[in-house]
């Protein structure tokens, strides 16, 4: 008998998404669900949530902004986006995302114009480059209609809703991974990007200066906690959305076990033949127990102050995070053969470059807005010092 051997040869092929998809998908669910925590108080005008509203427009429209500049990196030739609108295909979730996101980043921004152009009308009797800008973007002297507010809002919230499903599904439907074919990954971006949402406003809320801006609005303040109302809020909305993450994870590994979901079945196989990802999933589970028992502690303990903008950043860290693991450790799993492929994380603007590019973008935004909009003073928020009272030194009685 003459015994023949097969050699077989399979490629291996570079990673499709780098990381600008993880910037995007990270930038956008920060963006989604600061606009959710800006509702109450923005649109519905609920008292206690005005303060968390105030910071959450800024956020949800600095990420909007910045966001899809991480998508088109992200596309290789960011010129060919206008092929999805050549040639539209209504059953691709990248093709109706081209629609939704769009629409999503205009009523966002439109949702804050409106409300920032309240406080803006002082801005505009002021003399020099600041005041011109806000007499152009008033855009006249007319009251922002509260039903158009409304209606704007209420318009938003529907696309978000949209973005949140479609930057979901866009990834939960590539059969070509097991580790990503499930249902539960669009539900742990959101709720992942709720963390995110949550910790994000606790750190500009540390960095922004509102806290002395709501002690010059109420001086009965002067001696209040740092642990104002705003930041136990804040926490406990983190602390829910914890309790939703690992909610959601021990349903999909439930289901799995009893159902063999695939997605789970390959994040075993990972798992047992590949000492990173073990590493990697008890790091996950750790940072998220230790989370979840520190922001436990400090609703428990108020005494305990001065350390929810810590918490911030360690929840904007495991919102990242997740999406670096789900994006960009999945590729790595091996398609046509066993094994994994390495993956190191370049030095330039497809990697860290481009990591650190984002967020500096992100943070010039914010800047500008700090600069030209009076945010701190909207929904009946304390009144800013003026830039030119600012120059000169000398004391707003605005």
């Amino acid at each position: 008998m003459n015994m023949q051997s097969i050699e077989l040869i399979a490629p291996r092929y570079q990673l499709a998404w780098q990381p600008w998809a993880v910037q995007y998908f990270f930038l956008v669910a920060l963006s989604y669900t600061t606009l959710w925590l800006a509702l109450p108080g923005a649109v519905f005008g609920v008292q206690r949530w005005k303060p968390a509203a105030r910071l959450a427009l800024v956020a949800a429209a600095s990420t909007a902004i910045v966001a899809p500049v991480s998508l088109l990196a992200d596309l290789h030739q960011p010129l060919r986006f206008w092929h999805f609108y050549a040639h539209f295909t209504p059953w691709s979730w990248m093709s109706l995302g081209s629609i939704g996101m769009p629409l999503f980043v205009v009523l966002t921004l439109a949702l804050a114009w409106l409300v920032w152009r309240e406080p803006m009308a002082e801005r505009a009797q002021e003399q020099g480059f600041v005041g011109w800008v806000a007499r152009i973007a008033r855009l006249g002297d007319w009251v922002s209609p509260r039903w158009l507010i409304v209606l704007t809002g209420l318009g938003a919230f529907a696309a978000s809703l949209f973005v949140a499903l479609y930057t979901g599904y866009e990834v939960a439907v590539l059969k070509g991974r097991p580790l990503w074919h499930t249902d539960f990954l669009p539900v742990m971006f959101v709720v992942t990007g709720l963390i995110g949402a949550a910790g994000l406003l606790l750190v500009l809320d540390r960095f922004t200066g509102t806290r002395a801006a709501d002690l010059r609005a109420d001086p009965a303040l002067a001696d209040a906690p740092r642990d104002r109302p705003f930041s136990r809020q804040m926490l406990k909305v983190l602390l829910i959305a914890c309790l939703l993450a690992g909610g959601t994870a021990a349903a999909w590994f439930g289901v799995g076990l009893t159902q063999r979901d695939p997605s789970v079945a390959a994040a075993l196989d990972s798992v047992q033949t590949n000492p990173d990802w073990r590493w990697t999933t008890f790091r996950a589970v750790g940072a998220g127990g230790v989370l979840f028992l520190a922001v436990l502690i400090l609703l428990l303990r108020p005494r305990i102050r001065g350390f929810g903008w810590v918490l911030g950043l360690m929840a904007l860290h495991t919102a990242w995070m997740f999406r670096w693991v789900v994006l960009m450790n999945v590729q790595t799993v091996q398609r046509q053969t066993a094994g994994f492929s390495e993956y190191s994380l370049s030095l330039g603007s497809s990697g860290l470059l481009g990591i650190i590019g984002s967020f500096g973008l992100w943070l010039a935004v914010l800047m500008l807005i700090d600069i030209f909009v009076p945010w701190r003073a909207a929904l009946g928020g304390a009144a800013e010092p003026s830039v030119s009272s600012d120059i000169k030194g000398v004391p707003s009685h605005g």
